[in-house]
């Protein structure tokens, strides 16, 4: 006889417990240093390509610049999608790379791609930003800061420079933004006819005062022997003397700055509006780093406030949205629901058992099985987040099984009599094999799933681990510590007298004996019940809706808002704000925090974020509350109004693909129309970006060329006048311990018709200044404001918001509309969005589950040396869906990711039920029992722990199912799917497994003596 683990357990028992001390207390100081994230960190190689071109229009950036960039780093190895957004003035091209790509050889690659292509952009182009990307997700912690006693320009210099320096600095925040208030800048502000009057250009103005107003090294000198440093100091000191700075005009003349025009130190000019309540507001965004605790930054975050209040008296620092919030009530409604299902695990038990001491041993399982788990955790760098808990989760029933079978089985013995010390021996190798088998097979299950490809594979890494880890530790629970204080710890049964007889089988056994036994004399009748059964369970699905991830009660909404283009920050901050009053009225909404302009990517584009109250104190969910007021978004004329979710995209996103910009735009219009007739659908958005009105100057090229003006020369005279130079052309005011940009360009007052446009000053080749319409025309036009591409060609999406139906039947619905039937060749359909990360995700869980099955056989087929009979065992497993469907079609629950994981786990579940039938049968088998008896004896006998561990399960299971606690809207799907198909595969397992298994014992009978026959003889 081998060595048993077991056995020598039960004999010396001090090796066991201080092995478990050991891990009980390294993974409980694990545990506490476990950070706690709501979703796990995800690491895409992504590089960025940022080209500034202040004034140029989308169209041309697109052929001047976007596309030479895409086309020069398409050919860099390792690149899997090439996204480019142009708006007015910026081309930003993000290349995302397979993931085993280096980030940092990636990022030296793009450098060089797009150094090569430098001398191909417009002159008047910023040298392209090359940069990586990384991904932080959303802000954690948004706060608003208000001082009555501080101008915006003042409380926006405190916020950068002390709020922001301070909270940077905290472990853990990788970065703090803000939002609102108002940069420092000095503005000069030209009169057009004051440059005619001196024959000066706006572009001669500011580029004197770049290379004037300028302090320089002159390097060093030596005078009677001591070395003194040599400076230029051309830099004013004060405003009076920036205005007094002389500017060279023609003719060998002069004139000071403020006889050209006006200085302001009044801040830049308003881009961007944020208020608070319909209060002006400047916002605080803080993001943590990679690996961080949530909870720990905000903790830290807050401590830094604290202590700044105090310092910066008057000053109101005031959180307004929080992730860390969400983050923190799942973990403890986890917490929560694990002990939940724990305490009912146990009931169970104690059901079954009626057994104090048995129960107490089943109980220990849980803890010194979990615990351990989380060292694991740690030393793999996992965190506790919405992942790694609903692994936790998901195991709460699965760590008491072993045990359970264990227990079950001393208890057995113990009743014939034996001793607890010899029953626990015994019991513990009869059925070794069947636990190792069991829990082997659902680490195999589940370890497929930590190697999926991709960001799900990112994702669910820490999912399978965890379990499996879990299953690992439960199997050493088992094995090691179980038997071992069944042996010192339970108390003999009383023996029962010898004139007693002995106590009569329960009704439900007598049943089942009945049940089993009509099975074996019918077992025709039986495999057709069982191929009726698996045709049924697989018939539910097309009546099931399909979904990827449920939809979350965070109690924040995002609504987005686009005017048309030519909107100013002031009129869409208006329009934004009016809807904000109005929502801020229903007793759901808190508090809306407003952000109107750049912030938002345009003028005409604004953002609103409303807090709903608590979960508890309102009658309606985020969802529900979204859909009662869809109706007020869609009353805002000439908007583009729509909730979105939290990352900012849509539930629906339907992109297409195309060089062909024309037809691309009218499929998309006309799919657009035809979508809103699909009731399920609502706020459908075409993201082709809106009609720009522009003024299209149109050069004179014969009477340019006399003069000596190029085109390039007089955009950019055109564009400083405007705008102003470029910012790293900018002069500095230097005030000792900052430097503010000098921003000249003409007063927007003499902006408003195109006649005053005219009169704007060009330098010609002879050093003459000539106005505008000297050598041009001006007219009015219209040209697209914002231009997407992905993979280097034209892209457009459609974009909606789900109304009372799941993503998959919208994608059904949409794919059946006329329009879709006749897409036009130039034009193709792109996978992007939800739908794509769920292709991703289901075709990884796919994969997962083919290896995880072909795992078990293997793992069967090494502890049990045969080939067929493993077989038996796993024909049960697609018996299991049926109840799993059934229960989520019943409770109109979608097919969604967390029921697939569910469903993921019955393959486990149901495997472990037929092992331990079969495994019995063939022991019986071996004892010379013949094969009817033995069928019969191991169903009697394996019924009960079977029906208790699928109870235990069940129980650990229904605290989430039932959504009792915060944040059950991901883990019930899984819940109500676990749940389902431990029903139908218990009872399923318990009718066809003996069947099934008299069948394949037909064929081995058959197929062995043909088999022999093909050896070659000794």
């Amino acid at each position: 006889m081998g060595f048993s683990f077991s056995t020598y357990s039960i004999r010396n028992p001090i090796p066991a417990i201080v092995l478990f001390l050991v891990l009980t207390v390294a993974g409980l100081y694990a545990f506490y240093k476990l950070p706690i994230t709501n979703m796990p960190d995800v690491s895409v190689p992504l590089i960025q390509v940022t080209v500034a071109q202040p004034g140029a229009a989308a169209a041309e950036l697109e052929t001047q610049v976007t596309r030479k960039v895409e086309d020069a780093v398409a050919s860099v190895a390792g690149v899997k999608h090439i996204t480019s957004n142009i708006q007015e003035g910026a081309s930003v091209t993000g290349i995302e790379f397979y993931l085993e790509t280096s980030t940092d050889r990636a990022l030296n690659d793009v450098r060089d791609a797009v150094t090569k292509i430098l001398s191909e952009l417009p002159k008047n182009a910023e040298d392209p930003v090359v940069e990586r990307v990384e991904i932080y997700g959303g802000a954690i912690l948004v706060y608003t800061v208000r001082a009555p006693n501080l101008s915006p320009m003042e409380l926006s210099r405190l916020v950068d420079e002390d709020l922001s320096r301070a909270l940077t600095g905290i472990n853990g925040v990788a970065k703090v933004e803000r939002r609102g208030g108002m940069d420092e800048e000095i503005t000069v502000t030209l009169n057009p006819a004051t440059l005619a009057a001196y024959g000066i250009t706006a572009a001669d103005v500011s580029r004197q005062l770049t290379n004037t107003n300028i302090n320089l090294p002159g390097g060093r000198v030596t005078l009677a022997g001591q070395e003194f440093s040599v400076r230029t100091l051309g830099s004013a000191i004060t405003m009076e003397t920036l205005g007094n700075t002389e500017i060279a005009l023609p003719g060998e003349r002069s004139a000071k700055l403020s006889t050209l025009g006006t200085l302001s130190s009044e801040g830049v000019e308003e881009r961007n509006r944020v208020t608070l309540q319909g209060q002006p507001a400047v916002v605080l965004m803080v993001y943590k780093s990679k690996g961080a605790s949530e909870v720990d930054v905000a903790k830290r975050v807050e401590s830094a406030l604290s202590a700044l209040r105090n310092t910066h008296v008057g000053v109101e620092i005031t959180e307004v949205f929080s992730l860390v919030t969400p983050a923190l009530e799942s973990y403890t409604s986890t917490m929560m629901a694990f002990l939940e299902g724990t305490i009912l695990t146990i009931l169970v038990v104690f059901w079954f058992l009626r057994d104090k001491r048995s129960t107490l041993l089943a109980a220990v399982a849980i803890p010194l099985s979990i615990i351990p788990t989380f060292l694991v955790m740690h030393w793999l760098g996992f965190t506790l987040n919405a992942v790694s808990m609903l692994a936790i989760t998901l195991v709460t029933g699965v760590l008491v099984d072993d045990a359970i079978v264990e227990i079950e089985n001393i208890h057995r013995h113990m009743q014939e009599g034996k001793k607890p010390y010899d029953a626990a021996i015994i019991a513990v190798e009869e059925i070794g094999l069947a636990v190792i088998a069991t829990t082997m097979v659902i680490m195999a299950v589940f370890m497929p799933v930590s190697f999926m490809g991709g960001i799900p594979g990112q994702f669910f890494i820490q999912f399978g681990i965890t379990v499996a880890t879990a299953a690992f530790f439960s199997l050493l629970v088992a094995r090691l510590i179980t038997p071992m204080m069944a042996a010192y710890w339970l108390k003999p049964h009383h023996e029962t007298p010898a004139n007693q007889p002995p106590k009569p089988p329960s009704p439900l056994l007598v049943h089942y004996e009945k049940l089993v036994t009509w099975t074996l004399d019918h077992r025709r009748r039986t495999l057709a019940l069982a191929a009726l059964s698996l045709v049924l369970s697989f018939g539910m699905i097309p009546f099931i809706s399909a979904g990827f991830l449920p939809k979350e009660d965070n109690s924040q909404s995002v609504i987005n808002v686009e005017l048309p283009r030519g909107s100013t920050v002031e009129y869409t901050h208006t329009v934004a704000q009016k809807l904000a009053n109005t929502l801020e009225q229903r007793p759901e909404v808190r508090y809306a925090l407003v952000q109107a302009g750049d912030v938002a990517g345009g003028q005409n584009k604004a953002n609103i974020n409303l807090k709903l109250t608590e979960r508890s104190d309102r009658a309606l969910s985020q969802q529900d509350f979204e859909a009662a007021t869809t109706g007020l978004l869609s009353g805002v004329p000439d908007a583009r109004v729509s909730y979105v979710k939290s990352d900012g995209g849509a539930d629906v996103d339907i992109t297409f693909l195309s060089n062909d910009s024309a037809a691309l735009t009218q499929f998309t219009t006309q799919l657009e129309q035809q979508m809103r007739g699909i009731s399920g659908l609502a706020n459908i958005i075409n993201t082709n970006g809106l009609q720009q009105p522009e003024v299209i100057i149109t050069p004179d090229f014969a009477k340019a060329a006399a003069l000596g003006i190029s085109v390039q020369a007089l955009s950019d005279a055109v564009n400083v006048a405007l705008l102003g130079d470029a910012d790293v052309n900018l002069a500095k005011f230097n005030t000792g311990t900052r430097q503010i940009p000098i921003r000249v360009r003409v007063d927007k007052a003499n902006q408003t018709t195109l006649g005053l446009l005219e009169t704007l000053q060009l330098r010609t080749g002879s050093g003459q200044a000539v106005p505008l319409s000297a050598v041009a025309t001006l007219t009015y036009g219209l040209g697209p404001t914002t231009i997407e591409r992905l993979d280097r060609e034209r892209k457009i999406s459609i974009q909606a918001s789900l109304k009372d139906m799941a993503l998959g039947d919208a994608t059904k619905a949409i794919d059946a509309l006329p329009i879709m039937q006749s897409i036009p060749p130039t034009v193709r359909q792109q996978t992007t969005g939800d739908a794509a990360v769920m292709a991703e995700l289901f075709e990884g869980f796919a994969a997962a589950i083919i290896t995880g099955l072909m795992l078990v056989y293997v793992v069967q087929v090494l502890l049990y040396k045969d080939w067929l009979q493993p077989f038996s065992r796993m024909i049960a497993l697609p018996l299991s869906v049926g109840g799993a469907f059934l229960l989520l079609l019943i409770t109109g629950t979608e097919l969604n990711l967390p029921a697939i994981i569910g469903i993921l786990m019955l393959m486990g579940i149901a495997d472990k039920n037929s092992i331990l039938l079969v495994d019995f049968m063939l022991e019986l088998m071996a004892r010379g029992v013949p094969r009817r008896e033995a069928i019969m004896q191991a169903c009697m006998v394996r019924a009960r722990p079977i029906v208790m561990t699928s109870l235990a399960m069940m129980a650990g299971m229904m605290p989430i199912a039932l959504g009792l606690g915060h944040d059950t809207a991901f883990r019930a799907p899984m819940a109500i799917a676990v749940i389902g198909g431990i029903i139908s595969s218990t009872a399923l397992s318990l009718v066809f497994v003996p069947v099934l298994f008299s069948y394949v014992r037909d064929f081995e009978e058959w197929l062995g003596p043909k088999a022999r026959k093909l050896l070659p003889k000794q």
